[in-house]
């Protein structure tokens, strides 16, 4: 149980931060001679102080309740090998529920954001933990500590990588 635990919050801090640090999407990483003159476009609304508050948001939203998610994935886990169906069935409920509690979380942080495209990339994020919390076939795919590593790797990736454009 521990092990998948450690998987769980470790793939969530890594995959957060490198998620948080990737700034492909934004123009700053395209090349100066790539950018138009200032003089061909005018320039547009910086949103760049909101955003940083709004990342701040979200990234707590990720710490704090994919660690939780990740302690009730470690209880299903120990209760499923331990063959106690009735609390692996509990556990799996509370992680669902931990997912579902991400999915309002983000939605809510990033609909204040003031850049259109960070709220869009919010609530697809947000989208895709809902969808993974009512998806009953992701939980019974997850059997063993190896079946969590297997699988939450490109679960985290898929997540996280609406915002992670966006989050500096």
């Amino acid at each position: 149980m521990r092990r998948a635990l450690l998987a769980v919050a470790l793939g969530g801090v890594l995959l957060t931060a490198t998620a948080c640090d990737s700034d492909d999407k934004s123009p700053a990483a395209a090349p100066a001679a790539a950018l138009p003159s200032a003089a061909a476009i005018s320039a547009g609304p910086d949103y760049s102080a909101n955003t940083k508050l709004v990342c701040g948001k979200v990234e707590k939203v990720f710490d704090a309740d994919l660690e939780n998610f990740g302690t009730q994935m470690g209880k299903m886990i120990a209760h499923k090998e331990a063959k106690q169906t009735a609390e692996a069935e509990k556990a799996e409920k509370a992680a669902a529920a931990g997912l579902k509690s991400i999915a309002v979380k983000v939605k809510k942080e990033t609909a204040v954001a003031e850049d259109p495209e960070l709220k869009v990339a919010g609530a697809a994020s947000a989208a895709k933990f809902a969808q993974s919390a009512a998806d009953a076939k992701f939980f019974d795919s997850i059997k063993t500590a190896k079946d969590l590593d297997r699988t939450i790797e490109g679960k985290m990736t898929d997540w996280l990588s609406p915002v992670a454009g966006y989050c500096a």
